[in-house]
């Protein structure tokens, strides 16, 4: 999801932030032994939104997340009994925030990561758990410089960038969708899918490009962005951020008189949406991977969820659940914690079967189905407008 512009610098910073700490006492090389152990609980890393913003996403995640560790360890662990050990770290959908919980997440004996919301506190973690030798299996963050890295680690449960780009692509042809404008936060997950969608665009033929333009998050009045997508008149907005910008340029837009369709990607699609854009929000669609809310026969594993949480899942946790699953099939797979052969059982992986669908992840460690549906908010909440099928 989320990731900064200078992804380059992040990645420096990720590197002198990792030399820093294997330099010093409890830091990679502690973390490399505790990983070697043949006793005691198997650790997995969960580096995800503890706070600010995007906090509820991340206690969605942790909480599924949770949810897979305890049905695995009473089905009797992995490794012929040892238990799964959780370690919930906080990324704050900050660089630095989560290159610090990585390396403590590995000082901690972490021998996979299951975590990553953010693409833009994300990536810069990458060469932490690399260095470690720690499998990522990351349920959510999915930026395309992600993947561009081609670490052998690193393997995407969430359908990427360029899937959902072909998703909106479809939908807006399948509905004959004539015009639209597309609006990123100009960071590069939000700009990546744009970029693509508009290149789809361009290289199909069939919808016109009215407008594509940039905001900057983190502001409360988007009207030039709004005056520039009113005078464009396109049929359709498309908006790649997050939720709480979307909020209130959707707000904005149909205040001004804006009556034609509004789609957002999947950094939007939380309940808090529809607080920030109020009575706007209905009808608004979004391209996103599956939610507890469309999970056909969904309902046992909702109740579990609230049964243990006293509360219902929300984005991103199904993906997070699967993640721990995978996580502890590999390492059952690989008859050990030595992250070289966790690396090569997730690669053998050959139809396990996922909320997504059964699993076998591609040459560049991703979905070859990205999985993305068309959901749309009735009275508030989103629900399933097309499977795409």
């Amino acid at each position: 999801m989320r990731i900064s512009k200078k992804s380059t610098l992040l990645l420096g910073v990720a590197t002198a932030m990792l030399l820093a700490t294997s330099g010093c006492s409890g830091g990679l090389l502690a973390a490399d032994e505790a990983g070697s152990e043949e006793t005691g609980t198997v650790k997995l890393a969960m580096v995800v939104p503890i706070s600010g913003s995007s906090a509820p996403t991340g206690e969605y995640m942790a909480n599924a997340a949770q949810l897979a560790v305890d049905e695995i360890n009473e089905a009797g662990g992995v490794l012929d009994g040892r238990q799964l050990e959780l370690l919930v770290e906080d990324e704050a959908c900050d660089a630095q925030q989560g290159v610090a919980s990585a390396n403590k997440a590995v000082s901690a004996g972490a021998v996979v990561s299951v975590g990553g919301y953010c693409s833009g506190a994300t990536l810069p973690q990458l060469p932490i758990f690399e260095e470690a030798n720690v499998p990522m299996i990351i349920p959510a963050a999915n930026s395309q410089d992600l993947v561009n890295q081609g670490l052998k680690n690193v393997f995407l449960v969430n359908g990427t960038g360029n899937q959902q780009s072909t998703a909106a692509l479809e939908y807006m042809l399948k509905t004959g969708v004539a015009s639209v404008a597309l609006v990123d936060d100009n960071d590069s997950y939000s700009a990546d899918i744009t970029a693509e969608t508009a290149r789809l665009i361009e290289e199909d033929g069939t919808v016109t490009l009215a407008l594509g333009t940039s905001v900057t998050p983190g502001e409360s009045d988007y009207s030039a962005a709004v005056r520039d997508i009113m005078n464009a008149a396109p049929e359709l907005v498309y908006w790649t951020g997050y939720y709480q910008e979307g909020g209130l340029i959707i707000n904005q837009l149909r205040n001004s008189g804006f009556e034609g369709d509004i789609m957002v990607a999947d950094g939007s699609v939380d309940g808090s949406i529809s607080e920030i854009a109020g009575a706007g929000a209905e009808g608004v669609l979004a391209t996103m991977t599956q939610t507890p809310d469309t999970l056909e026969g969904g309902g046992d594993w909702i109740a579990s969820y609230e049964e243990a949480f006293g509360s219902a899942p929300g984005p991103f946790s199904l993906q997070s659940y699967d993640a721990v699953r995978v996580a502890a099939h590999a390492i059952d797979e690989a008859g050990s914690t030595d992250g070289d052969a966790i690396i090569a059982a997730l690669e053998a992986i050959d139809g396990f079967e996922m909320f997504s669908g059964p699993l076998t992840f591609t040459a560049d460690h991703t979905l070859s189905n990205g999985g993305f549906i068309i959901l749309s908010i009735q009275d508030g909440a989103f629900a399933l407008e097309d499977d795409l099928s």
